[in-house]
């Protein structure tokens, strides 16, 4: 294996490192906080509809986010797979455009049983204790919804495959556009605005899929006429099978799905949870998520440019260069959570206001509860960082089995079982919850770390060309 860096004109290779890692990451962290200020925009104004919309909405949501996560992971694949092949080869043409075809083809795909599972959202929710009306209600907004989840993760395909050539800022002038354009949408058809019907959780459904249809449409778009991109040729005979590359993204792809659902799942049975303890807990829970959830973007965004740079480095065979563009990543990402524990911590009430105003005793009482649950919130910020950001340097080293595993394990045995255990034994109710949930992500960050650390003696490292 070749170890000799690349050329740095002088200059400090980490300061490179860093430069590049950045020039990299910000698009991507933007285009995530665009993606989650969709989600915050449907919560907001479902919020001023009251507290049962909110919880409603909350709910239906949240399984739909879960369905939408695992894809997301699973499409995820096409990112390392594209940046390994443009590592390896700077001016490869079809092989990229092989996994960009086949990436979509894999999202029309995993969405025919993903539609079939959401269209039963009611019966589901009633099953595992929901209130029956609360569950009504919700499955009102996920087929409303639940039709923007294929637009969503092609605009990922894109998204990845801009990210390969480190030209990703047109997925954030686009994603950017979305956030406004669903503002705009969603604020008429939930409430009734611009001479539209009041619409309500339909409205909010029926928004997001406007808007996700919109920005997919907008970035085809860009990539098939921008100079930098058209000569790929992506939609060019798209009909076309490729199964060896098809069954490469689904080999690769189903284990992040599956890691990625693990984590967006223990956050969907954690609302499962709240619903079981009471509606002011699942709308209070609703609110203090989309907090954190903003912050967690930043790292995500890091993680997303590790797997690239990591990739990258991987496709030339530069374990220095892999070591460098990891560490990078992880510094950045756990760094910048400490900063937004700290503030969390400080300013719970202030952050909380921007959701919920207390002006009588039910938003009173939401308002108190996400407060409390913020706090918490406050404590595994940085262990959320480390573990995404973990998972995407791995992911860059085409690593994505064992850290499934350690998903499993974290989220589900301890950060569900503790978080169980303290809420209903324990008599934590909500809090006991979120402190679950930081116990998880602890343990899956310590594990992803450890792994990292030990890749040349575990063999994860490129063999000699």
């Amino acid at each position: 294996m070749t170890t000799k860096a690349l050329p740095t004109n002088g200059q400090s290779p980490w300061r490179d490192e860093l430069r590049a890692t950045l020039l990299l990451a910000w698009p991507m962290i933007l285009s995530n906080l665009t993606m989650m200020l969709i989600g915050v925009t449907d919560v907001i104004l479902l919020g001023w509809l009251g507290p049962r919309a909110l919880a409603a909405g909350a709910l239906g949501h949240n399984l739909a986010i879960f369905c939408a996560i695992f894809c997301m992971g699973l499409v995820t694949a096409t990112a390392p797979m594209m940046a390994s092949e443009k590592g390896r080869m700077a001016h490869s043409v079809r092989d990229i455009r092989r996994t960009f075809r086949q990436g979509l083809w894999v999202c029309c795909t995993v969405m025919v049983p993903v539609w079939a599972f959401l269209w039963n959202a009611e019966a589901i929710l009633i099953a595992t204790g929901q209130q029956a009306d609360l569950a009504a209600d919700a499955a009102v907004f996920v087929r409303a919804y639940m039709w923007s989840i294929l637009p969503f993760l092609g605009f990922l395909v894109l998204r990845n495959f801009v990210a390969a050539l480190e030209k990703p800022v047109w997925a954030t002038i686009v994603a950017c556009c979305a956030v406004l354009l669903n503002a705009v949408v969603n604020y008429g058809l939930i409430l009734g605005n611009f001479g539209l019907p009041q619409l309500g959780l339909v409205g909010a459904g029926i928004g997001s899929t406007i808007t996700n249809v919109a920005q997919f449409g907008v970035m085809a778009l860009v990539v098939s006429f921008h100079p930098k991109f058209r000569r790929y040729h992506l939609f060019g005979r798209f009909w076309r099978a490729d199964w060896r590359r098809f069954r490469e993204i689904w080999r690769l792809g189903l284990p992040i799905g599956f890691t990625m659902g693990f984590e967006g799942g223990v956050f969907a049975i954690a609302i499962l949870l709240m619903g079981l303890i009471n509606e002011a807990s699942v709308a209070a829970h609703a609110v203090a998520i989309q907090i954190a959830s903003l912050t967690f973007m930043v790292p995500m965004g890091l993680g997303q440019a590790a797997t690239v740079r990591v990739g990258l480095a991987y496709g030339r065979r530069d374990a220095v260069g892999i070591t460098r563009a990891g560490w990078t990543a992880f510094v950045l990402g756990t760094g910048f959570m400490a900063v937004m524990a700290l503030a969390i911590y400080l300013f719970p009430e202030a952050l909380i206001g921007i959701f919920v105003t207390p002006v009588d005793a039910a938003t009173k009482q939401v308002f108190d509860l996400a407060v409390s649950f913020l706090l918490v919130a406050a404590i595994f910020q940085i262990v959320d960082g480390a573990q995404v950001v973990g998972a995407g340097m791995l992911r860059g080293l085409h690593d994505t089995k064992v850290p499934m595993y350690f998903a499993a394990f974290g989220y589900w045995v301890v950060g569900i079982g503790v978080g169980a255990w303290l809420a209903f034994r324990a008599g934590w109710d909500g809090v006991g919850v979120w402190t679950g949930l930081a116990a998880g992500l602890a343990l899956v960050s310590v594990l992803m770390l450890v792994r990292w650390s030990m890749r040349a003696r575990l063999g994860l490292l490129p063999s000699e060309a």
